[in-house]
Formats: C-alpha cells, sequence, structure tokens
C-alpha cells in the first residue's frame, strides 16, 4: 500500500510539472509571436514622401560689391553638392539699376552650407520656402515604367517568336517602337522628378541699395530733379511722337475743313438771297 501510495504521489508531481513546463513554453512561445508582430509593424518602413524644396532670396548690397557677391555665390556653389542652372547679371545703363540672379540647385545636406554663405554676401531683404508634395505624380509615374517595360519585354518576346507572321511582325514593330517612346518619355519625367525631390531649388536674387534712403536733403533734392527731368523728358518723346503720327492724316483733314467751310458758305449765301424782299421798280 505505501508502495503504490508513493508511486501514485509520484506520477501526480510528474504531471503537475509536466504541466507548468508545457504553460510555460506555450506562453513563451505566445509572447515571442507577439513581440514579433510588434516588432513587424514597430519597424515597418513609413511610406516614402517626395517633397519638391524651392527658396527664393533677395540679397541687398551695394553698387560696387554687386559683381563680386554675384561672382562669389556662383564659386561657392562650387565647391558643394551644388550646380548652377542659369544666371545673369545687369549692370548699369543710363538710368537702369544693376542686379543679378543665380539659379541654383543643391543637396539637402549643403542647404544650410549654401545659406549661410549667402548671408555673408549682404543683407537678406526677403527669404521665401516653398514646398510642393510630388508623392502622387512620382509613385504613378514609376507604376507607368514598370508596366511599359514589361509590356515591351513581352512584345520583344513575341517579335522572337518564329512563328510569328509577317503581319503579326509588322503590327509587334509598331506597338514595340510606341510602347518604347512611352518609355522613354516616362523616363525622362522621373528623371526630372528626381532632380526636384533629391534636391533644393535656391534662386538668388541680387539688388542694389536704394542709396536715396540714406542720403542727405540736397541729394535727395538731386534725385527728386533728375526724375523731374527724366518724367519731362519722357513727356516730350511722347508728344512728338503723337505730333509726328498726326502730320499724315493732316493732309486729309485740313482740305476736308476747308473744302466744307467754303460749301458752307455758298449754302449760306443761297438762303441769304432767297430771304430778301422782292424789290418793286416805280415810273420817272
Amino acid at each position: 500500500m505505501n508502495r503504490k501510495f508513493v508511486i501514485l504521489i509520484f506520477v501526480a508531481l510528474a504531471s503537475a510539472l509536466a504541466g507548468c513546463s508545457f504553460n510555460k513554453t506555450a506562453s513563451m512561445t505566445a509572447r515571442a509571436g507577439s513581440a514579433m508582430t510588434l516588432g513587424t509593424y514597430a519597424y515597418a518602413a513609413p511610406p516614402q514622401r517626395y517633397i519638391a524644396e524651392r527658396h527664393k532670396l533677395e540679397v541687398t548690397t551695394s553698387e560696387s560689391e554687386l559683381q563680386k557677391s554675384w561672382e562669389s555665390a556662383a564659386s561657392f556653389c562650387g565647391t558643394i553638392q551644388c550646380e548652377v542652372l542659369s544666371s545673369s547679371i545687369a549692370t548699369r545703363v543710363g538710368n537702369s539699376v544693376p542686379s543679378g540672379v543665380i539659379s541654383l540647385r543643391v543637396t539637402p545636406d549643403d542647404l544650410k552650407k549654401l545659406l549661410a554663405y549667402v548671408e555673408k554676401l549682404g543683407k537678406i531683404a526677403q527669404h521665401t520656402t516653398e514646398r510642393e508634395d510630388k508623392t502622387t505624380v512620382v509613385v504613378d509615374t514609376e507604376a507607368k515604367i514598370k508596366n511599359l517595360t514589361s509590356f515591351r519585354d513581352n512584345l520583344r518576346a513575341m517579335l522572337a517568336k518564329p512563328s510569328a507572321t509577317v503581319k503579326d511582325l509588322v503590327e509587334i514593330q509598331k506597338q514595340l517602337t510606341e510602347t518604347q517612346s512611352e518609355l522613354d518619355s516616362e523616363t525622362a519625367h522621373r528623371k526630372i522628378l528626381a532632380n526636384e525631390t533629391e534636391k533644393v531649388a535656391v534662386e538668388i536674387s541680387f539688388r542694389v541699395e536704394n542709396p536715396s534712403r540714406n542720403a542727405g536733403g540736397l541729394a535727395q533734392i538731386w534725385t527728386a530733379l533728375q526724375e523731374s527731368g527724366s518724367i519731362l523728358a519722357d513727356s516730350t518723346t511722347s508728344l512728338i511722337t503723337t505730333i509726328v503720327a498726326v502730320i499724315p492724316w493732316l493732309t486729309l483733314i485740313v482740305p476736308g475743313i476747308w473744302l466744307l467751310a467754303k460749301v458752307w458758305r455758298k449754302i449760306k449765301l443761297r438762303r441769304n438771297r432767297t430771304a430778301l424782299p422782292p424789290t418793286s421798280v416805280t415810273a420817272s
């Protein structure tokens, strides 16, 4: 009896230990699965956004430093990951004000370097930032490129089949040409989008600071006299242009007025004669 009782106790303890071990294993497995699931959601990469960013800066400087600042900005672009798209400068001619413009594309990592350098070239009168989300356009373009590439490869495979007839080959070749042309267009569009979204567009405008704001009273009077002289010259030019434009018409207008006046005089003379009473002749 004692031996059976001991055996039963041993079996009960073994079963309890096995159950605890199974529950612990299942719990650890469930926790591991939950952790993996959470890890999957936690480390899932968010959808990539394609943003086109653009900066417009207006820099004021003295007229003597304008060209130097313009050239310095273009030279600094060559020292970083930057490219000059276009540049132009206008010097003073007559009353025109000198100015300069540079259009750049710079990587986002070097944007702060470029902006910090431009601030040293003069006074930042205006800084405008624009951002445009082009994610939808980029995703659609990439999908078109993928579909067109697959369709082109299928056409090439059909073209290589020996069982294709001449008529089929002509149609396939025509479709292949159209598909390749459309694919090249979408690929070029994607490169443009990549250039817009992977680099930041920067447009820097240089202008001369107006000296009349800081000038004395005599300088302001002299500036006003110069402007009045310019206005008088413009008005005289407009008057001369108007007179020259009217002269050809005077050869028709003056004779016409003279003829109308002559006709009017004749009509008036006839009316006066008709209105006079008849004169009677008396016998002597």
